[in-house]
């Protein structure tokens, strides 16, 4: 009896870890929103950076884990690194600094499994579903319906924002899916803990020198910040890889890919509920649209 209680309570945990995960990755945009007025955007990465690869180094020796084999992949990691931390965390840091709305900047990079779908015919030699090119055209009907409902005549683009943020997020969605693409391709020998180091590091130093070249780099130490800065080191860059890595040990991967549909509704909720961020009912009816758009291009991506 014990074991059977004992058991009924992994098979519970392990239901739960999909989404923990996509609930704690959710709050990486929210957790922008809170520090962005207390750091700039690139330096405030680059602190975070530095914290957790300094948490991160000791914790790839105290686990055993295998640094990548060779150069050569490990170059491929560090490419892939610029692309999926690197572009993708500046420009959505970037964009919610210039205004961007933490629910919609996370639908529109939330576009991600949309889109890698979509290329990876061209660039991987993978055939496209019929449901996948509807998913596609479904997410662009929603995005469209997001972002028309925001327009302003009035102002001078979208209601709090302009172009400057639309295209520091489109970097971001391009970027993310350009390196999920490129690591799919080139680092399939890659070490999840130690790789994420390389990947952390490359795009360590290119937000480090964006920060030296285009910011002042001055920093508010208030308790906020102090506390943001903790909760996505600890909570973002380090809780949420072991967690992965415990998902893909059980062999659960997939289940967290067909959950990351969830994060731009999760978040839209925490930025209404924290900052008062409210989207009419077209842009609510596009996100919905867009959702369905996501779902369709991962189901059919997975019939493959």
């Amino acid at each position: 009896m014990p074991s059977t209680a004992t058991s009924r309570l992994d098979a519970a945990l392990l239901a739960s870890m999909p989404i923990l995960f996509v609930a704690l990755w959710s709050t990486g945009f929210i957790g922008a929103k809170f520090g962005l007025p207390h750091a700039e955007p690139f330096t405030f990465l680059f602190i975070r950076f530095v914290l957790t690869l300094a948490l991160l180094i000791p914790l790839v020796k105290l686990m055993g884990s295998a640094w990548p084999a060779g150069w050569r992949l490990k170059g491929h990691i560090a490419v892939s690194g610029l692309l999926v931390h690197g572009a993708y965390l500046g420009g959505v840091f970037y964009g919610i600094y210039l205004g961007m709305p933490a629910g919609l900047t996370a639908l529109l990079v939330g576009l991600q499994p949309l889109l890698t779908a979509t290329l990876a015919g061209p660039m991987l030699g993978e055939r496209i579903a019929a449901t996948q090119w509807l998913g596609l055209a479904l997410g662009l009907l929603g995005i469209t319906l997001v972002l028309g409902s925001k327009l302003d005549p009035g102002a001078a683009l979208f209601q709090g924002f302009g172009l400057g943020a639309l295209a520091c997020v489109l970097v971001a969605l391009t970027g993310i899916t350009l390196g999920t693409l490129y690591q799919k391709r080139f680092c399939t020998g890659m070490p999840l803990l130690s790789g994420t180091v390389v990947q952390y590091l490359s795009s360590g130093a290119l937000l480090g020198l964006g920060a030296l070249l285009l910011e002042e780099r001055h920093v508010e130490w208030t308790l906020t910040f102090v506390l943001t800065l903790g909760w996505l080191v600890l909570v973002l860059s380090i809780a949420a890889i072991l967690l992965l890595m415990a998902l893909i040990r059980r062999g659960e991967a997939s289940r967290v890919a067909s959950l990351f549909y969830l994060v731009p509704p999760v978040t839209a909720l925490q930025a209404w509920w924290l900052f008062d961020e409210r989207l009419p009912l077209t842009a609510l009816a596009g996100m919905a649209v867009t959702i369905v758009g996501v779902v369709l291009a991962a189901r059919g991506q997975g019939r493959r």
